[in-house]
């Protein structure tokens, strides 16, 4: 007589975990801001920079912390997130470093505040709590859709971040934009966290509204328009946006706001004619408040004309030094630590840090990093796309898309392309709060990359449906 062994065959089954590629990505993410500090050097005093062991130490230390954090509590996640924003993060120490070097900015910083301090260590010292803050996020946020629960107590906790720059006392005015708040000795952006709390609201109002905003009530030259009483939350969000730019002057942060909307609009009803709305709405919000702001109305004419103005306003200045730097660059670059954009001034490591890679890396190292900030938007939509419930579709999409719009306003603003608008170029340009705030947007873009990638386990067979073998003696 015989028995017959049954084999369960639940487990995982499907996609490879992709830690090994990401972890041989993080070494060249790591190497190549190494030789970028070592380059640039040997142009300024012929010599190797003698903090360039602990720079490196330091940035392998918080590469590797990153990695086995994802390897461990995320391992489907996407293998080129961590890797690409880790490159970013090095080579704006790198450039952050090169300008502390200048003498000019030296010698301006001492004049004005009567003592020189230089931006690269503080710069460390954030990416250590940006790092630290993208360990949290992957241990704390186990799954991604918890933060479908809060979707009207983050839209709450967004305005309060966005309105905190107006608070007497608490908010401060740096060059005329009201962006900022302090707290003891520290300056902190509550817009670049505002971003990502704002995308959880739109994410889980969109989810439960999106089909009555795709609804179309008639067609209107090619479009299908939607209802009127649909208009409403985009006349809301147009109105906050048009509030913040009047009373902030920050033209950065209202386009933010209102374009991740409307993509996010966009994404879950796939109506061609939100865009177009929007961007309508947009023109004539910006129209309107530029004639009436004056710090705004500044900032267009300098970019009409900045050299019509140069010898007057210190927008004009700052952009025409902007372009004279680009233009210098070449296709090639005159060489890191070899440029002159450090003329900007005090705001040449922060709003115009990208001007000095137009200069010292030309046109090709420009178009560089334009690719690694197009590979991190690539991916976070990707993202978007395998996510398997809508609303962490809805999420990635918002990220990535208010992560596409920042680089476009501020690589726009320091080219001449638009008017300048104050936000910074992440993981480039100095100050904490992008550093901090963008590390916990990669971090939530690997957890619903994670669970999208994650391989379903096999059903279980059915014991009904199983026959039994009877072996006759």
């Amino acid at each position: 007589m015989s028995s017959t062994t049954h084999t369960s065959t639940i487990g995982a089954i499907g996609a490879p975990s992709r830690r090994n590629t990401e972890l041989g990505l993080l070494v060249f993410a790591v190497l190549i801001p190494i030789f970028a500090y070592a380059n640039v050097g040997l142009a300024i005093d012929g010599t190797m920079p003698t903090g360039m062991i602990g720079y490196g130490l330091g940035l392998g230390l918080l590469a590797a912390v990153g990695h086995l954090v994802v390897r461990k509590f995320a391992p489907y996640a996407d293998p080129l997130l961590l890797p690409l924003a880790t490159l970013l993060n090095g080579l704006g120490l790198v450039l952050i470093w090169r300008l502390d070097q200048s003498e000019r900015l030296q010698q301006l910083q001492e004049r004005s505040f009567g003592a020189f301090n230089p931006a690269a260590p503080n710069q460390l010292m954030y990416s250590a709590v940006g790092i630290a803050l993208f360990v949290g996020v992957l241990l704390l946020l186990k799954d991604h859709r918890i933060l479908q629960r809060f979707t009207y107590i983050s839209m709450v906790a967004a305005m309060i971040l966005l309105l905190l720059p107006l608070v007497p006392g608490l908010g401060t005015d740096v060059f005329g934009a009201k962006i900022w708040i302090r707290l003891g000795g520290f300056s902190i952006q509550p817009g670049e966290f505002a971003k990502i709390v704002i995308a959880v609201f739109f994410a889980g109002y969109l989810m439960v509204k999106r089909d009555a905003l795709a609804l179309a009530s008639r067609r209107f030259m090619g479009l299908y328009l939607p209802r009127g009483r649909d208009l409403g939350p985009i006349l809301v969000i147009w109105a906050v946006s048009l509030l913040i730019l009047v009373f902030e002057n920050d033209l950065g942060t209202s386009l933010l706001f209102f374009g991740m909307f409307v993509v996010m609009l966009y994404v879950a009803t796939e109506r061609t004619s939100w865009i177009v709305i929007g961007l309508l709405m947009s023109a004539a919000g910006a129209v309107g408040v530029a004639s009436t702001a004056g710090h705004v109305k500044a900032r267009v004419d300098a970019w009409l004309d900045p050299f019509g103005c140069y010898a007057t306003s210190g927008a004009c200045e700052q952009i025409g030094q902007s372009i004279m730097a680009f233009g210098s660059g070449g296709v090639l670059g005159t060489g890191l630590g070899q440029g002159n954009s450090d003329l900007i001034g005090f705001a040449a490591n922060a709003d115009f840090i990208f001007a000095t890679v137009g200069e010292e890396l030309g046109l090709a190292g420009v178009m560089a990093f334009l690719v690694i900030y197009g590979l991190i938007i690539e991916r976070g939509v990707r993202t978007a796309l395998a996510a398997r419930d809508p609303f962490g579709k809805l999420f990635a999409a918002g990220l990535s898309g208010a992560f596409a719009l920042q680089i476009f306003v501020v690589a726009g603003g320091v080219m001449g392309l638009i008017p300048l608008t104050g936000m910074t170029m992440p993981w480039l340009a100095a100050g904490g709060s992008s550093v901090i705030a963008n590390w916990a947007l990669i971090a939530i873009l690997i957890r619903i990359s994670d669970t999208a990638r994650r391989p379903a386990p096999a059903p279980a067979a059915n014991p009904d449906a199983e026959m039994t073998q009877v072996v006759r003696p």
